[in-house]
Formats: C-alpha cells, sequence, structure tokens
C-alpha cells in the first residue's frame, strides 16, 4: 500500500457553532477556533474536520448552503478563514472542509432563478416533474415540494428548504467543480462530502442511494479538481457496504480516498424501523460488523474510524457507562476503535468524555430532525416519554451542546447567552479538569494518538477478531511483518474471566497501553474489571 499523510494523522472533528464562541453572541465561531489551536496541537492532531461554514440560513444548521463562495456571518467572514488556515498550517494541522454539494438551500442564488420559471438557466441546476411519486424525504413526508409559480414539483431528500441539485446537467457539473478549486487554491486540504451517495440518483425509478452514474460522477469531479492535488477526501454513505466503499476507496479507482459507514451505527434500532425505534445493541453483531469493514478493504480501500460526530449521540453514552464507569468505558472505547486501522475522525469533547443530555422540554431543542420527529410522533399516538427517551438517546442535539472549557460561568464557551443550553454536568466534566489529571480521558487520547503515529502495526497491521461469539469482550489481533497486537476490551461494566488462547501464551508481550494502573498482564486466565482495555505488543514491534 502507498503511504499517504492521512494514514498517520487524527482528524479532529469541529462544530463551529458549539466550540468556541470569540465575540461573545452565544454562537461559536473562527476566531474562536483559533484561539484554541494550541490545545488540538497538544493533543496532537494532525487535521480538523471543519462542520459547514458556508453561507446558511441554517435551516439545517449549515448543512443547507445559500453560497459556497463565503463564509456565514455569525461565523466570521473570508479574512476570519484565511487566518485559520495560515495558523492551522504554521501548526502542522490540515483543514478539512465540509462540503453539500447534494442540495442547496432553498435561498442559493441558483434556486432563486430556478424558481423564476421553466426557461431559466438554472432550472435543470435542480430536480422538477410535473408530479410526485411516492419517494419520501429522510425527515419524513414526501420529497416533492409543490412550486405554484411552475405548476410543477421539486425534489428534496431532506427538508423542503434544501432542494436536491440536478447532477445529470453538465453545467451543474461544472459550476461544482469551480467551486471546489476555489476552495483548494484558498488552501483548503481536503473535503469531507455530505451525503456524497445520493448525487447519483434517479428519481424516477425510485433510487436514491448508489445511482446508476455515482461513481461516474465522482471519477469525473476527482479527474478535474482533487484529484490533481495531494488532499484528503472522505464521503459520508449512509448506504455503502464493504464492496461499494472498496469502489469509493480502491486508489486505482481514483474517486476518494474512504468513506464514512454506518452500519455498525444501526445496529441499536429495531429492524426495519427508524433510528428512533430503540433496540438493545446485538453485541455479537457489532463485532463482527467491525471485523467485516477491516477485512474487506484491507490492501484494496482504507478505513475510516469513528464513533461520535455531529449526528450521532454521544459515544460514552451509547455504547459505554456515562455515570459510574465513565473514565473507563470512554477510555475502552477509545482503545476498541483507535488501534483499528483507518483514519481516526475524533469529535470534539469526545477526548474529555462529553456525554448526552436530557433536556427537560422539546422547546429546549433546536435539531430539525428531531422537532419534526417529535410532531410526527405526537400526531400517531406515541406518548411524550417515549418520544422524549428515543430523542435522549439518538437526538442529534446530543453531540451539539457546547465544548466545555471550564467549571466557570457556560463552561467558558460563551460570556454571552448560548445558542442551546449547555450540558449541566459542565461543572465535573470540563477541558480544565482534564488537563489537571493526568489519568484524565484527555491524556489517554493524547497517548493513543501518539501510539498511532509511531506504530506501522497501527497503521497497516491486518486485523483478525478473537473470541468472536464472546458476549463480553472485543479482542482482536493487529499483525504487520513481525510485529503483534493483542487488543482486550471488556465492553461491560461487570468482571470477567478471559481464557487466553494458548497461541498467545507462547509469545513474548508487553502491555503497550492500558485503562487501568493496575495492569493484567499476559497470562492464561485474566480477570478483565468493568470496561477494562488492554493493548499487548509483542517485543519485536
Amino acid at each position: 500500500m502507498t503511504r499517504k499523510w492521512w494514514h498517520d494523522i487524527v482528524v479532529y472533528q469541529i462544530y463551529p457553532r458549539s466550540f468556541m464562541d470569540n465575540n461573545d453572541d452565544g454562537i461559536g465561531d473562527l476566531k474562536g477556533i483559533i484561539s484554541k489551536l494550541d490545545y488540538l496541537k497538544d493533543l496532537g492532531v494532525g487535521a480538523i474536520w471543519l462542520s459547514p461554514v458556508n453561507k446558511s440560513p441554517n435551516v439545517d444548521n449549515g448543512y443547507d448552503i445559500s453560497d459556497y463562495y463565503d463564509v456565514m456571518d455569525e461565523f466570521g467572514n473570508m479574512d476570519d478563514m484565511r487566518l485559520l488556515i495560515d495558523e492551522m498550517h504554521s501548526r502542522n494541522i490540515k483543514l478539512i472542509m465540509d462540503l453539500v454539494v447534494n442540495h442547496t438551500s432553498d435561498e442559493h442564488y441558483w434556486f432563486k432563478e430556478a424558481k423564476k420559471g421553466k426557461e431559466s438557466k438554472y432550472r435543470d441546476y435542480y430536480i422538477w416533474r410535473d408530479k410526485p411519486n411516492e419517494l419520501e424525504s429522510n425527515f419524513g413526508g414526501s420529497a416533492w415540494e409543490y412550486d405554484e409559480n411552475s405548476n410543477q414539483y421539486y425534489f428534496h431528500l431532506h427538508d423542503k428548504r434544501q432542494p436536491d441539485l440536478n447532477w445529470e446537467n453538465p453545467l451543474l457539473r461544472k459550476d461544482i467543480e469551480k467551486m471546489i478549486n476555489f476552495w483548494l487554491d484558498f488552501g483548503v486540504d481536503g473535503f469531507r462530502f455530505d451525503v456524497i451517495d445520493l448525487i447519483g440518483k434517479d428519481v424516477d425509478n425510485l433510487i436514491t442511494k448508489n445511482g446508476p452514474k455515482l461513481h461516474e460522477y465522482l471519477q469525473e469531479l476527482n479527474r478535474n479538481t482533487f484529484g490533481k492535488r495531494d488532499v484528503l477526501t472522505v464521503g459520508e454513505t449512509w448506504g455503502a457496504t464493504p464492496e461499494i466503499a472498496t469502489l469509493y476507496s480502491d486508489p486505482e479507482r481514483n474517486e476518494l480516498n474512504m468513506v464514512f459507514q454506518f452500519e455498525v451505527i444501526s445496529l441499536d434500532k429495531k429492524e426495519g424501523g427508524r433510528k428512533w425505534d430503540l433496540a438493545p445493541l446485538d453485541f455479537i453483531k457489532f463485532k463482527k460488523s467491525f471485523s467485516k469493514w477491516q477485512t474487506s478493504l484491507y490492501g484494496k480501500g482504507w478505513n475510516s474510524i469513528f464513533g461520535n460526530n455531529h449526528d450521532l449521540p454521544r459515544m460514552v453514552s451509547r455504547w459505554g457507562n456515562d455515570k459510574i464507569y465513565r473514565v473507563e468505558s470512554a477510555k475502552m472505547l477509545a482503545t476498541m476503535l483507535y488501534m483499528q486501522m483507518g483514519t481516526p475522525y475524533v469529535y470534539q469533547g469526545e477526548e474529555i468524555g462529553m456525554t448526552n443530555v436530557k433536556f427537560p422540554s422539546i422547546d429546549d431543542y433546536n435539531d430539525i430532525e428531531c422537532l419534526t420527529m417529535y410532531k410526527e410522533r405526537l400526531q400517531q399516538g406515541y406518548n411524550i416519554e417515549e418520544i422524549m427517551n428515543s430523542i435522549y438517546a439518538k437526538g442529534r442535539d446530543n453531540a451539539r451542546t457546547p465544548m466545555q472549557w471550564s467549571n466557570r460561568e457556560n463552561a467558558s464557551f460563551t460570556k454571552g447567552t448560548p445558542w442551546i443550553k449547555i450540558n449541566e454536568n459542565y461543572k465535573e466534566i470540563n477541558v480544565e479538569q482534564a488537563l489537571s489529571n493526568k489519568e484524565s480521558i484527555y491524556y489517554y487520547y493524547k497517548n493513543l494518538i501518539s501510539l498511532r503515529k509511531k506504530l506501522d502495526v497501527v497503521k497497516y497491521g491486518k486485523f483478525e477478531l478473537i473470541l468472536e461469539n464472546d458476549k463480553e469482550i472485543f479482542a482482536y489481533t493487529r499483525t504487520y511483518k513481525n510485529g503483534q497486537l493483542l487488543v482486550i476490551c471488556n465492553f461491560y461494566g461487570n468482571t470477567k474471566q478471559m481464557i487466553v488462547p494458548k497461541e498467545f501464551l507462547e509469545k513474548e508481550y508487553s502491555i503497550l497501553i492500558s485503562n487501568y494502573k493496575e495492569r493484567n498482564k499476559l497470562k492464561e486466565k485474566i480477570q478483565l474489571r468493568p470496561y477494562e482495555a488492554i493493548v499487548y505488543n509483542t517485543k519485536t514491534i
């Protein structure tokens, strides 16, 4: 495999609205990010994925872009963007820009012009039909919205204020290429493409994901834009299988470097249900899903590794224990994830163990998906407690509460009124507290990031799941040249005895990292403590 710079780094995702407020208007901004770059450099971050900063009316928190060439007023201006990139580059941190090219805001110039009539130059930049079909929006209801002016319907897979772009139009594709090249020239080091698996849709045949021309469009985009530069590209692909992900990320195909896949994210919902239809995690499927993705892409493509992002609940609340064993389970989950092959994506606050939030009222929530679901399910007869429990478990605002910098007012995120309430546990869980305690989650993450940089076995080692049918232990090996890692994670809050397979007792191992001070040496029987994680390595690494 040809070595690339993104094999060596950890990416840190920033949700700008909630990261750091510099001008005290209650909304995070670009200057706020600049003020915290030294914190991120010290953590060991090699790149920042910046959630959308383009101009937007914020119907969907920036994922509805009204101007690709400008920055949201709340975040700053293009001079601030220039300064951010320069300050990042001076610290050897790269910038990955979040870009939405499946749809725009209905306030984008193209759509405003398109609505003027069928003769508009921009009419075919969007998808119009005389009659709607049965396709539904991801946010609920029909995916078609009637336009009285032209007596036609336009297509939107998200909110009606987020009309989908028509990628079949070569003029649209040229304008997208022009915009991407503008940002590359501006100095960005890569792109995270939002819902990129939707751009090849064939609405007349009811195909939305992985459409017939998807890969053709991506190869054209690669050829005319980022393929000429040494930049990172990652696509959000909710419907990808390992086979499809290989099509995206095989270097020989010239599409993207990697994708975000969500198979494992879907294992705690009812079969055939929506994400709100909660079900216990199937742990055996969980392990086998990770194993499948690690082995299927090995030597062919490249994985992304993540457990959190701006759309997902906090990992420690979802898969760990955010009360008694918050520290232990957060460290265990990080070990389980970030000892695997791929580029890790750490979401802001993950490195200090931030948790889900339980606001008492629906009025405290901001997320359009959550508010739409609440209204729909009330009408369908669900009781409020059931609806709120789904929001507490899966709502996107879990990830969007402000970063907790200290135990002072508003967690030192802002001196103004925060755009969304701050999690009340900020007095116990915050950056200042984490930095003052050498046993904190923060320092554990710092150690993990350092190990990833140093050890080729972590970057390139072959993955093999062991004890695959054990209902409490997630264990695997990574093997590269003469070196091997043995990763053991007790996924639950019980003490668990592990019988170590004989083959591992024949080698000499040392402990690379562990989340308990009193470390378990490798022997025939190991008594694993709640949420214990241990990584053993052979002496030959």
